[in-house]
């Protein structure tokens, strides 16, 4: 890797930026109170000659409170960020400005927009944050769960087997996790959390800035059973509690850690008990389920 210096209020003049380049400023919007957005926000979508938005209808809305008209209202997102990325890069190279928003918040955080980031710092060109509002430290903070150390893993994959694998790299982790959910998914993924973590303590904040803003607070299954009197509206952030220090002090001393799986299972198989008393006995020591250990031994295709 090539080291890189960049100095955001010398951009002009920074050595490795393309000669009469524009910027990349990355504009945080409000994640549902309008009154969030900052002033340098409204300052820096005024002055850029391009805004690429995730949802241009969305954006359309938030500029048109905010008096703001731009000249090039530019579509980014998941699906087209491969022509529209490199596209947009060569604006900002002919000395055009862009801001990057998304629906809501910081842009790049769980969207495309990282991608652009990438390209832009890779040809050379200065990134700006501009900072804002932001649903997953929000809900964070007040959550009343420890805020030193905390592991944002955003939203969880579809696939049950790719859920269970990105979760079980974080079931040693000591700090809050905050994870992202839809309200059609929410249900399901408090399963997977308690399946793979245990019932531990748990912050549902729905609808955060807005007028329905919401906390619950409680166990796994206490969350649950909120739920399912009240069914999911809006868009959620779970902050979950990390590993406990003297759960990590057992796990950190079990004589298993380093073994795989099957080097797991096959200690057990050579004392002479079935597969299926082993496989318990595997599921027990590292705190999963049966049917996880089971899975994770199918062959693959």
């Amino acid at each position: 890797m090539t080291l890189t210096r960049q100095s955001s209020f010398q951009a002009r003049d920074d050595e490795n930026k393309p000669a009469g380049s524009g910027s990349l400023y990355l504009v945080a919007t409000p994640i549902g109170n309008l009154e969030d957005m900052t002033f340098r926000a409204v300052r820096t979508l005024q002055e850029c000659d391009i805004i690429a938005a995730e949802d241009t209808r969305q954006t359309r809305k938030l500029l048109s409170h905010f008096e703001i008209t731009p000249n090039l209202l530019f579509s980014y997102h998941e699906h087209n960020k491969a022509a529209s990325g490199p596209e947009l890069i060569r604006y900002i190279i002919e000395g055009k400005n862009l801001a990057l928003v998304s629906d809501a918040g910081l842009p790049a955080i769980s969207d495309p927009g990282a991608d652009l980031v990438a390209l832009a710092i890779n040809a050379g060109i200065p990134v700006i944050p501009i900072p804002g509002a932001n649903a997953a430290l929000s809900a964070l903070i007040s959550s009343g769960l420890p805020t030193t150390t905390f592991t944002f893993a955003g939203f969880l994959p579809r696939e049950r087997k790719d859920i269970r694998t990105v979760l079980s790299s974080l079931r040693s982790a000591q700090g809050t996790l905050l994870f992202y959910e839809s309200p059609h998914r929410i249900l399901k993924t408090l399963a997977h959390l308690q399946e793979a973590f245990g019932n531990r303590r748990i912050v549902l904040a729905r609808e955060l800035t807005k007028r329905y803003e919401e906390f619950v607070r409680g166990t796994i299954e206490e969350c649950n059973a909120w739920l399912l009197e009240h069914p999911p509206i809006g868009e959620y952030v779970i902050v979950l509690e990390g590993e406990s220090k003297e759960e990590a002090e057992v796990a950190e001393s079990a004589w298993w850690r380093q073994l795989s799986i099957e080097e797991h299972l096959a200690h057990y198989e050579a004392s002479d008990i079935t597969r299926k008393e082993a496989m318990k006995k595997v599921a027990s020591d590292r705190g999963v389920a049966k049917r996880e250990i089971y899975n994770t031994l199918l062959p693959k295709d």
